[in-house]
């Protein structure tokens, strides 16, 4: 494995302008982030367990003999593998052990030689590149499998290799000029993040690039977009789409990729973080329905903004997603194929979109565990704020 990618990036151009500006209502106007009590006991319940185990056991009855769970996405297949590494379950060994490896043979045999994790339409490239080779970055270390550190090195390669000019990434592996939107923007820089929480070096270069990509769709309630100025920072705002559509999903996209980026104490986190708390406020779970918060793919981003956030942003907001989870998900005793599940409902149909919801909300569940480089506590120092700032 290549211990430090070694990519001549001279990619600095201007970043993009304009901005429309969301409704009023979309943003909150007084911040609720202050200090609060340490995590302890509270976040794992009696019900929350359970509903994780079975969770789990419904991911290995319906996984298939190919260990892709009728899915030819390989992001999908691979938030498969991290709802069992989440709960403590490692490849080849274990009471999961045999479907965590399966479906990593299925990522593994599918990598193109170009390092590109992708086997549907091109249109799909980057998203499932982004959730694999995050998952591939979490996985390295827990098995001497040297097909797993081959893969990753060529995937955080295309990733440096596929950056676009203003620090954001295409639907497809194309470095082009500009990126398309922050959600593809958060699933490369979780990558890139795994890479580093696995002990991997990434090009500095790459990193502070695609900061200035992500700050580019913050976007303030009068319609300041990328600015820091004080009428910015005292004014409400949220992470938007791209530049044009603000959102739950993409108030949770923005934090996770700042965090991610180092960004710790940038202004911009506490006001998504408080667009956040808002929705979660709002959830009304229907018992049983096998409905996740939101949806998915807003699920698992809205989880980790609030749990790298901390403080109060996780103790009041955590136990509201995991109690809609353990009271929507399914039981069918009489149906395995229905037992332990939960939908997407949204973005994902059919099968795949069962192993998409029920994937997620496992990873959700178990969370509390900390057993993910990605969970550990504590600031990368090679991604410090200051020091980049310093550059």
């Amino acid at each position: 494995m290549y211990r430090c990618l070694t990519f001549g990036l001279a990619v600095w151009t201007a970043l993009l302008v304009g901005c429309f500006v969301p409704t009023t209502e979309a943003f909150p106007q007084n911040s609720r982030i202050s200090p609060a009590p340490p995590e302890g006991d509270w976040e794992i319940t009696p019900a929350s367990e359970q509903a994780l185990e079975l969770g789990l056991r419904w991911l290995e009855g319906n996984q298939g003999p190919e260990g892709n769970w009728e899915s030819n996405d390989l992001g999908l297949v691979s938030m498969g593998v991290l709802a069992f590494l989440a709960a403590g379950h490692s490849p080849g060994r274990g009471r999961y052990g045999g479907p965590v490896k399966r479906a990593l043979d299925y990522v593994i045999k599918n990598a193109k030689p170009s390092g590109l994790l992708n086997i549907s339409e091109p249109g799909r490239d980057m998203y499932n590149h982004g959730l694999a080779a995050f998952v591939l970055g979490q996985v390295y270390g827990m098995t001497d499998d040297t097909r797993i550190s081959q893969a990753l090195d060529r995937a955080l390669k295309l990733i440096a290799g596929t950056q676009c000019e203003d620090g954001g990434w295409d639907y497809r592996a194309l470095r082009q000029q500009n990126g398309h939107d922050l959600s593809l923007a958060v699933m490369q820089a979780k990558a890139l993040r795994s890479a580093l929480d696995s002990g991997l070096e990434v090009p500095p270069e790459v990193i502070d690039l695609a900061i200035r990509s992500v700050r580019a769709y913050y976007c303030s309630r009068s319609g300041r977009r990328n600015s820091d100025s004080f009428e910015a920072r005292t004014e409400p705002g949220q992470f938007t789409y791209d530049g044009t559509r603000g959102s739950t999903a993409m108030a949770a996209c923005g934090v996770v990729c700042l965090q991610e980026f180092g960004q710790y104490d940038d202004w911009r986190i506490p006001k998504n973080i408080d667009v956040i708390a808002i929705a979660i406020a709002a959830l009304k779970p229907n018992r049983r329905s096998g409905t996740v918060p939101f949806d998915a793919y807003t699920l698992y981003y809205i989880g980790q903004a609030i749990y790298q956030v901390g403080g109060r942003a996780w103790r009041e907001n955590y136990p509201r997603l995991r109690d809609f989870l353990t009271e929507t998900q399914i039981h069918n005793a009489r149906d395995p194929k229905l037992h332990g599940l939960w939908r997407d409902g949204e973005r994902v149909g059919g099968k795949p979109g069962d192993l998409y919801g029920t994937a997620v909300a496992c990873f959700i569940l178990a969370i509390p565990n900390r057993y993910l480089p990605i969970l550990q506590e504590g600031r990368i120092d090679s991604l410090d704020s200051r020091r980049l700032r310093q550059r």
